[in-house]
């Protein structure tokens, strides 16, 4: 058996402000041996329904290579490279760094340019229960309970207004917003803001807004083919020099090798707004 199977949904509304999307994935057949997970708005929860997940390169430097059955990934400015199976089927998740401490009880920051076993911060037995689940609806239904239990049971906790105001307003920008303008617009100055960014998500503003406009970019490029100079443009990159230049640091590779390598095993599983989904 050969192919690609895709099912995409929407958390139950009480969550969406938290979650985007969930996604399951069945593939066979498929022959890239790697697959990277590129940066995003989101921090990626996958589980796995067959083998485990086998990370061999991860976000941040001297990170050891992990095998496991589902993984957190928090924001991160680099790839997280994941060794491909001939059979690969799972669920991914899209969870606002916001959102941390009201689903798993961990700041965005203690997660940036990692990617952890879930079963470090629970729930437990999810990747089974999900894998004995018969079909999509059932797993999505699962992920609705666990997370709606798991919001529930927990005090409402996180980044400040400030900074999860100008967390909201640079993502839907897609990160063509100016640090400054965005200092100067809560009443902080720059250096204040771009500290107290970091400490609460783990990344400084201007790395998030370099994030948020390769993310554009990507988002774009799984539409089709485009002119890697209007595609720039249209991103908020210099030229088309500075957009490979960054694809080739925060994806490890040029958008072209990207595209040749990837992009025929990874088809965006539905509409991808440039505004609210990634990577």
């Amino acid at each position: 058996m050969t192919g690609a199977e895709w099912a995409v949904r929407r958390p139950h509304p009480e969550l969406r402000p938290l979650i985007t999307r969930y996604i399951g994935y069945t593939q066979a057949g498929g022959t890239l041996r790697t697959h990277r997970a590129l940066p995003s708005r989101h921090v990626t929860l996958v589980v796995s329904l067959a083998e485990p997940l086998h990370f061999t390169g991860l976000p941040r430097p001297g990170q050891r290579p992990i095998r496991v059955s589902a993984a957190l990934g928090g924001l991160h400015i680099a790839p997280a490279v994941i060794a491909q199976q001939g059979f690969q089927s799972g669920v991914q998740v899209e969870i606002d760094p916001l959102a941390l401490p009201a689903l798993f009880r961990v700041p965005a920051a203690e997660l940036s340019n990692q990617v952890v076993d879930l079963a470090e911060l629970g729930p437990a037995h999810l990747p089974e229960r999900l894998a004995a689940a018969p079909d999509w609806e059932h797993r999505f239904r699962i992920l609705d309970d666990v997370f709606r239990r798991a919001r529930a049971d927990r005090e409402p906790a996180g980044p400040s207004a400030e900074v999860a105001w100008a967390w909201r307003h640079l993502a839907a920008a897609g990160g063509l917003i100016r640090v400054a303008d965005l200092a100067a617009e809560i009443g902080w100055s720059r250096r204040h803001f771009t500290e107290r960014f970091r400490r609460e998500l783990g990344v400084p503003p201007k790395q998030a807004a370099r994030v948020l406009r390769f993310e554009r970019a990507a988002a774009r490029l799984r539409r089709g083919p485009a002119d890697l100079a209007t595609l720039a443009a249209e991103c908020g990159f210099y030229d088309q020099a500075h957009l490979s230049n960054e694809w080739r640091a925060l994806a490890g590779c040029s958008p072209r090798t990207w595209i040749t390598e990837e992009f025929p095993f990874l088809p965006d599983p539905g509409a991808t707004p440039d505004a609210d989904t990634g990577a």
